[in-house]
């Protein structure tokens, strides 16, 4: 029989409440996908706080580095329109 440091990690990723984005809730070692599921839900929402589980290998996860934010992002700093500073809110409108 394998150990569990012979099967892959895996992210678990947990929406807590409908509308909300889901969260990193940590990592856990299991044989498939299917099995990683009931983990994690077993693990990360014992207390029913969770309405969604996403499981990822963490072998297919790509990041950028810490290291490299500031030309990683800089080409987002050319594109100010992005941001909302160039427009006028209505007096009328709310919940903006």
């Amino acid at each position: 029989m394998s150990s569990s440091t012979d099967w892959p990690l895996w992210e678990v990723f947990v929406r807590s409440r409908r509308g909300l984005s889901h969260t990193h809730a940590g990592s856990l070692h299991a044989p498939d996908a299917e099995m990683a599921l009931r983990n994690a839900r077993d693990l990360y929402t014992r207390r029913s706080e969770g309405v969604s589980i996403w499981v990822v290998p963490s072998t297919e996860i790509t990041a950028s580095s810490p290291d490299e934010k500031d030309s990683f992002f800089e080409p987002a700093a050319d594109k100010p329109y992005r941001h909302p500073t160039f427009y006028e809110i209505p007096d009328g409108v709310k919940h903006l």
